[in-house]
């Protein structure tokens, strides 16, 4: 795991790491339109949409709009309260580490709220964490408070979750009443069977329990000792920005190793502690998909976001995934599914059946083009070794950007990225993809997901259908524009 110098390089914070640990007075002078004052004096930054975006900003992802060159971060503290979802990520804010704080009814187009959460409010930076309701069913979020060295925990004050409580530190206690000798690092906090559990981030992870959200109790490794030692990953391996939920029939435990990137475990619960069955991870490429946040919506779906970090694109620094559907059915495989509301910004559909796919050649889609595009392609069960499309193609229809299934080796490709993909046998593969500038999302039978950064030239639009060491078939074709989420 990276040290904390490593941690704010690595993520380009690092001119402004000394600000993370001071408090400064908010009182800039010249309060300018969009700004205002909380109870306590402080100045409030509301992020804006500049007045004059460039053409590279993203169509339909969520992306920190300004003022001034932020780092938008992991994102964080999501909850669904009175009739909207509310979601806050880490951004650079000249006083050091600020929570920014989103609202929407849809999960597509967001509202900037006041930036209350920020060092001179809450004393401390502002570091992962999720939200959680209590007992009494309030709003609460717990986060690690950065240069605090304690994790957090405040109460909401208002339903629009612009005002909080006074942050209370977590300080868990062993069964003889000494503070524990534990790192407090990203934490997460659920409730079950009438009992607050928490988790203190890092490598290895602890778990503390309480009943009522001030007394903690530290019970130990947060990894059951009966853990199987074949999941193919280190049991001892950081756990930070964790989300522990019920999924299906398990438990399962979203988060990230700052090495390895996303990742999750599926499993249950012995003597209080995780036992996980099976581990997986979510990135491929760095931390392209990163620090992951969910949510429960009304209707139960979990959804969750990551922050995607995709260095040396024209693109937003740092912006959050598009919206993702976990679920998990009977027969115990994840499934990865693009919100469904994102249908709502499809329009101008184009169709196209039974489109052949001759071997070792490209079969060009004519009127199918663009860079913010979802794109869906039915491809029936064939025996070609790599099969798919190229996006981002010259007139002519060379070049592109390749997205190739691979079904002899096990792998969805995105460019030179691979990434593990076995469809039961005789099963079509569905691929959607979804072109936002230069950004590409791809989920592959609801069963993987992926995402990757394309440099290209905006005058090559084209797509056009692959395949290699054999034919093959695209049943259908189906080509939308996607709207904008910004007004």
């Amino acid at each position: 795991m990276p040290s904390r110098r490593e941690f704010l390089r690595l993520t380009g914070l690092a001119a402004a790491a000394a600000a993370t640990w001071r408090v400064f007075s908010c009182r800039a002078a010249g309060m300018k339109k969009g700004k205002s004052m909380d109870e306590k004096g402080f100045q409030c930054e509301t992020p804006a949409f500049p007045s004059n975006p460039p053409a590279t900003w993203l169509t339909y992802h969520l992306a920190h709009p300004g003022p001034g060159g932020a780092m938008p971060g992991d994102p964080n503290c999501a909850i669904w309260w009175k009739g909207r979802y509310h979601l806050h990520y880490i951004y650079q804010h000249k006083d050091g580490h600020c929570f920014a704080h989103v609202s929407s009814k849809d999960m597509l187009r967001w509202t900037w709220h006041p930036t209350t959460l920020t060092p001179p409010i809450t004393g401390h930076g502002m570091f992962s964490g999720t939200a959680l309701l209590t007992k009494e069913g309030k709003p609460a979020i717990i986060y690690h408070g950065q240069g605090s060295g304690r994790n957090q925990l405040a109460f909401a004050l208002d339903d629009k979750l612009e005002k909080w409580t006074k942050p209370e530190a977590i300080i868990p206690m062993t069964a003889d009443g000494k503070e524990a000798k534990i790192r407090n690092w990203d934490p997460d906090c659920w409730l079950r069977d009438g009992t607050y559990y928490s988790i203190s981030g890092g490598g290895p992870p602890h778990l503390v329990k309480s009943t009522d959200l001030k007394k903690w109790q530290h019970i130990g490794p947060l990894l059951h000792e009966d853990t199987p030692k074949d999941l193919g990953v280190n049991l001892n391996e950081d756990v930070s920005c964790a989300n522990m939920y019920p999924i299906g029939d398990k438990w399962m435990l979203l988060c990230i190793s700052h090495k390895l990137g996303c990742r999750y475990y599926l499993g249950g619960f012995k003597d209080e502690k995780y036992l996980p069955e099976f581990h997986a991870m979510m990135n491929w490429n760095k931390w392209d998909f990163f620090a992951p946040e969910s949510l429960l919506t009304p209707d139960k779906r979990r959804i969750m976001w990551a922050w995607c970090l995709l260095k040396g694109l024209p693109i937003q620094a740092g912006i959050q995934s598009l919206p993702r559907e976990l679920s998990l059915p009977a027969d115990g495989v994840l499934r990865i599914n693009p919100l469904r509301e994102l249908e709502k910004l499809r329009y101008d559909e184009q169709v196209k059946e039974n489109v052949v796919m001759p071997a070792d050649a490209v079969a060009p889609l004519p009127g199918i083009s663009g860079d913010t595009n979802e794109l869906k392609i039915t491809f029936a069960a064939e025996k070609a070794k790599r099969f798919g499309l190229r996006v981002y193609c010259k007139n002519d229809n060379s070049g592109g950007f390749a997205i190739m299934v691979c079904p002899a080796d096990k792998v969805l490709m995105l460019g030179e990225m691979k990434v593990p993909f076995e469809p039961p046998a005789g099963e079509d593969v569905e691929l959607r993809v979804f072109l936002d500038r230069s950004m590409i999302e791809v989920f592959a039978n609801g069963r993987q997901a992926a995402i990757a950064g394309c440099k290209y030239d905006p005058k090559d639009l084209g797509v056009t259908l692959v395949s290699e060491g054999g034919p093959a078939l695209a049943k259908e074709v189906r080509c939308w524009k996607m709207k904008s989420i910004y007004a």
